[in-house]
């Protein structure tokens, strides 16, 4: 039997603002339907790479050095260890890649950590 395709219009079911849903996973890997707003959190992720792919919106990562934009139909990559922090001045949509388990502030930890694993 195959499996079910999924169709990324997913985000539309996050109720929050600021919020994850699993939608898949391959290997150890996950992807984590995202939307955010404003600022986030500086945070790394000291033992994996994080994969942004914006959806719909634009979305800048801030680093202790600068900035990168990412827009609609783009992807960054930031490599592990490296501090960063979103911010999105209108909501954006994204697609997050990232082994299974990892908590979206890092080992920062705070009341804007997401449940891990949840699936929509």
């Amino acid at each position: 039997m195959l499996p079910s395709v999924i169709g990324v219009p997913a985000v539309a079911s996050l109720s929050s603002l600021l919020g994850n849903g699993v939608i898949a996973e391959m290997n150890d890997y996950q992807f984590k339907i995202v939307k955010l707003q404003g600022d986030f959190i500086w945070h790394d992720h000291r033992n994996t790479d994080e994969t942004f792919i914006v959806l719909e919106g634009t979305l800048r990562i801030d680093f202790r050095d600068g900035a990168v934009h990412v827009s609609t139909g783009e992807m960054f990559v930031v490599p592990k260890g490296v501090e960063h922090k979103p911010y999105a001045e209108r909501e954006v949509k994204l697609l997050l890649i990232e082994p299974r388990g990892v908590l979206n502030t890092g080992h920062e930890g705070g009341d804007r950590t997401a449940q891990s694993d949840v699936w929509i």
